[in-house]
C-alpha cells in the first residue's frame, strides 16, 4: 500500500483546506445555524460556495457534474471538510445525501437518475434515507423491518412510521425500505410532498448539524408508482449494505476533521494558557492527553485509507468497514473527549467550537450500526474464519 499522496491530490487537500479556513469557518456562528443544523437559507449559500470554488459534490461522478473521486481521495477531501461543522454542507457531502448519492448511482434508472440523482448532485434538493422505526421495528436489527409495501395494480402501497430520519423537515425527496408481503424488503422513492407522507415531528438531539434534524415520518397508503421502485424488488437488504458500507467509512473521514479540529483547539490552548508557572501542555498530565490524541488520530487516519484503498480495489470491505467504524468512531471521539477537559471550563461552554463537536459527535458510536452491532459482527466472522480479507491473502501468498 503506498502512503504517498499524488500530486494532483495534495493540491486539491490544499485547496479544499483554503475553502474551508477562508469562506466555512468564519460562517459558524452565523444565526440561522439553529438547534436542528443550518437553515435551508444557509446551506443554499454555502453550497453557492463550493460550487464557485469547484468543490461542490466531489464524490459524485464526473457525468454528473462531480470530481469522480475514488474512496482514497474521497479520505482525503471529506476530512478537509469536516474540519468545520459546516463543511460537508458546503462540500454537499453530508450525510444522508453522500450515501444516497452512492446509492443512487449504482442502482438507479437513468430516468430515476434525471428525476432525483442530478438535482440531488446539484445541490438543489436534499434527500432522507428511511430505514430505522421505533419499536417493535427495525433498528440496529433490520430484519425487524415493519413498514410494509403491498402491490395495489401498478401501484404499491406503504405503510409505516420511521424515526431519527436524517434531514427529514424539508427534504425533496425519500428512499423508503419497507417489507414486501413475501417477507423481503424492497425500496422505493418517493418526492416528499406526495399525499401519504407526514413528517410527524422534529425530534430534539443532541447534534445540530444536519439540515432539516432528525425527523419521525409516518406513511399513511403512500402511494408509489412501481416505476419508482429503486433497483429489484425484494432486493433492499442488499443494496442497504451497497449503501452503508461505504457511508460507514465516510463517516469516519468526516469526524476525523472535526476530530483534529477539536485538537488543535486544545493544542493552542495548552501552549498560551498558563499554570502553575508553566505552559499547561509541559505538565505531564496533560501533554499525556496530547499524545494520545495524536495516536488516536493517526489510527482512525490508517483505518480509513486502508479500508478506501481496498475499496479502491473493487474488494468487498463489510469486514473491514465495520472495523474502521468501530475503531474510528471511539478514537475520534476520545480525542474529542479529552480536548474538552484540556480546555477546562472553555471547554464545556459554546465559548469553543470543540463544545459543539462534543455534542455533534456522540451519536457517531451509534449510527450506521452502534459499536455492539458491528463487535458482535467483527466476532462471528472472526470465529467463522471469515475475517480480514487482505490479511488472509498475504498469508496464502506467503505459504506458497
Amino acid at each position: 500500500m503506498d502512503f504517498s499522496m499524488p500530486p494532483d491530490l495534495r493540491e486539491l487537500q490544499a485547496r479544499v483546506r483554503a475553502f474551508i479556513a477562508e469562506q466555512v469557518i468564519p460562517m459558524e456562528r452565523d444565526p440561522r445555524c439553529g438547534a436542528h443544523g443550518p437553515s435551508e437559507e444557509l446551506r443554499a449559500e454555502l453550497v453557492a460556495r463550493a460550487r464557485g470554488a469547484g468543490l461542490l459534490t466531489p464524490h459524485a461522478s464526473r457525468e454528473l457534474g462531480g470530481l469522480g473521486l475514488g474512496h482514497v481521495a474521497k479520505a482525503v477531501v471529506f476530512e478537509e471538510a469536516g474540519y468545520s461543522t459546516l463543511g460537508p454542507t458546503a462540500l454537499n457531502v453530508h450525510a444522508p445525501d453522500e450515501g444516497n448519492i452512492h446509492l443512487l448511482e449504482v442502482v438507479a434508472t437513468p430516468a430515476q437518475k434525471a428525476r432525483w440523482l442530478r438535482p440531488l448532485v446539484d445541490g438543489a434538493v436534499r434527500s432522507c434515507f428511511c430505514m430505522t422505526e421505533p419499536p417493535p421495528g427495525a433498528g440496529a436489527d433490520p430484519s425487524m423491518l415493519a413498514t410494509s409495501a403491498v402491490r395495489d395494480g401498478d401501484d404499491y402501497l406503504i405503510n409505516g412510521v420511521k424515526w431519527f430520519i436524517t434531514g427529514a423537515q424539508g427534504a425533496g425527496f425519500a428512499i423508503v425500505m419497507a417489507r414486501m408481503e413475501d417477507g423481503s424488503a424492497s425500496m422505493f422513492l418517493t418526492d416528499m410532498d406526495r399525499p401519504g407522507i407526514e413528517v410527524v415531528r422534529t425530534m430534539d438531539a443532541l447534534d445540530a448539524c444536519f439540515t432539516g434534524g432528525h425527523g419521525v415520518v409516518r406513511f399513511r397508503d403512500l402511494r408509489v408508482p412501481a416505476t419508482d421502485v429503486l433497483g429489484e424488488i425484494g432486493q433492499g437488504l442488499r443494496y442497504a449494505q451497497v449503501r452503508l458500507a461505504p457511508a460507514r467509512l465516510t463517516h469516519c473521514m468526516r469526524w476525523l476533521g472535526q476530530a483534529r479540529r477539536a485538537h488543535d483547539v486544545a493544542l493552542d490552548y495548552a501552549r498560551r494558557r498558563q499554570a502553575f508557572g508553566h505552559a499547561l501542555g509541559e505538565h505531564q498530565g496533560v501533554s499525556f492527553m496530547l499524545a494520545d490524541n495524536e495516536m488516536d488520530l493517526h489510527t482512525a487516519r490508517l483505518h480509513i485509507w486502508h479500508t478506501a484503498w481496498l475499496l479502491d480495489r473493487g474488494e468487498r470491505c463489510n469486514f473491514e468497514s465495520s472495523r474502521a467504524k468501530v475503531v474510528c468512531s471511539e478514537a475520534e471521539w476520545r480525542v474529542v473527549d479529552r480536548s474538552v477537559q484540556i480546555l477546562g471550563g472553555q471547554g464545556v461552554t459554546h465559548e469553543q467550537v470543540v463544545a459543539r463537536i462534543f455534542s455533534d459527535m456522540r451519536a457517531f458510536r451509534i449510527y450506521d450500526g452502534p459499536s455492539e452491532v458491528h463487535r458482535h459482527s467483527i466476532g462471528r466472522k472472526i470465529m467463522a474464519g471469515r475475517s480480514d480479507a487482505s490479511l488472509r491473502r498475504q498469508a496464502g501468498a506467503a505459504t506458497t
